[in-house]
């Protein structure tokens, strides 16, 4: 049997995205630039899913339980032509934790806690912020969750996660991984170990 394909969404922008600020697991809503892209999102989806012969209201949605990812996919059903309200959540889809560093910029993550940052540097896929998660245990998570699926799946999620599932099906390696920038307002297609990108 094939392996499940995922068609990824990352949540639309938020003002703290647009200001460089870590959220992690804090619920920041979508600003009105966000809520343009979730919309992009599911015309683009739409187009992605016809051409492999999938119907809206058959394949199963599955979300982060972070607000930003429910709006986003909200939105994106609409665009579909689908009930808004008509997917499931998972935890496991929910953002990488960032611990004390959470609503912090780079620069202020460096000012708070400078030799943590340092050996952060080194290994960003395997040393965690201060009080929050690796990318490596994170991807053990987006592993779990992607095997636990039936059968293809669109799913909203954030851009840490993303790096992580790449990872979980040998898509990326960490090292390329960690500084990939996860677009919003496009799809992410995995399938037999790859990712495209359809914008």
């Amino acid at each position: 049997m094939a392996s499940p394909k995922v068609y990824f969404v990352r949540h639309g922008q938020t003002e703290w995205n647009a200001a460089g600020r870590f959220q992690g697991t804090q619920d920041i809503p979508l600003n009105e630039r966000g809520k343009g892209q979730a919309v992009r999102s599911g015309e683009l989806l739409a187009d992605i899913l016809a051409a492999d012969s999938h119907d809206p209201a058959k394949i199963p949605f599955v979300s982060s339980p972070l607000g930003r990812a429910r709006h986003t996919m909200e939105l994106l059903r609409g665009a579909l032509g689908v009930p808004p309200h008509g997917y499931q959540l998972d935890d496991r889809l929910r953002e990488v934790g960032y611990g004390h560093w959470e609503g912090s910029t780079l620069v202020q993550m460096e000012q708070s806690h400078p030799e943590h940052f340092a050996r952060r540097e080194v290994d960003k896929w395997g040393v965690p912020p201060p009080g929050g998660e690796s990318y490596a245990s994170v991807t053990l998570r987006m592993r779990d969750w992607y095997d636990s699926l039936l059968q293809d799946t669109v799913c909203v999620s954030h851009g840490g996660s993303c790096r992580a599932l790449m990872v979980a099906l040998d898509a990326e390696t960490p090292v390329r991984a960690v500084d990939i920038f996860i677009e919003q307002g496009v799809i992410y297609v995995f399938s037999d170990g790859r990712v495209e990108k359809h914008s």
